[in-house]
């Protein structure tokens, strides 16, 4: 393996670039430290020891801190990491880490999310939030049924309702244009028209 480039990144940290594909960050002290040089061979076991050792260790420590302040999906971990330039073994290290844990997990982030979001949101909405999120499709399937076995996830009827009282919606004594404006509300939300329709009244088809 040969170090293929080194370039500053802050006063105190440096890329490195392995064989022109993998690259990482490290500290100007590590890169004395463990003999780093531009143009040079690195040896099999410098190298395992910068991945293994100060690499995992830090990008641990960093899932650590961030799961802190908030909960996280494993595809979030992920992007944190990688702007951090750890490599792609040592992200999947890390995340394998806090996981093994607890720390992570999708189909309970994405069903803490479901309550929360299922009062103001249609199922359509919310999956798309998830899928965002990078909460993977069977994962926010498998959050659903537990939400509905829990009695705990409102259907989508019901959800429009309660968006209605948010909104102080008044579904019999509105205007013609009222309740056109907030049919087409309802439905950029991604409730199905339907369902829409039976909570506004039939007479708005």
């Amino acid at each position: 393996m040969t170090v293929t480039d080194i370039s500053e990144i802050s006063k105190t940290k440096v890329k490195v670039c392995i064989d022109y594909e993998t690259y990482f960050a490290l500290y100007k002290s590590e890169i004395k430290k463990y003999a780093v040089n531009e143009n040079e061979e690195i040896s099999q076991g410098t190298y395992d020891i910068l991945i293994n050792d100060v690499l995992l260790k830090r990008a641990k420590i960093r899932c650590m801190n961030l799961l802190k302040s908030r909960d996280y999906t494993k595809y979030q971990l992920e992007i944190k990491l990688k702007q951090g330039m750890y490599p792609q073994e040592v992200i999947d290290a890390a995340v394998a880490y806090v996981a093994s844990y607890g720390y992570i997990d999708d189909v309970k982030y994405a069903g803490v999310y479901l309550k929360y979001a299922s009062q103001t949101k249609s199922r359509k909405q919310i999956e798309n939030d998830l899928q965002r999120k990078g909460v993977p499709k069977d994962k926010i399937e498998k959050a659903f049924v537990l939400c509905m076995e829990e009695d705990s996830l409102d259907n989508e009827q019901e959800r429009i309702i309660k968006i209605l009282e948010k909104k102080g919606f008044d579904r019999q004594n509105a205007t013609f244009e009222e309740r056109r404006k907030m049919v087409g509300f309802l439905y950029r939300k991604g409730f199905e028209l339907d369902d829409i329709y039976d909570v506004m009244g039939q007479n708005d088809k």
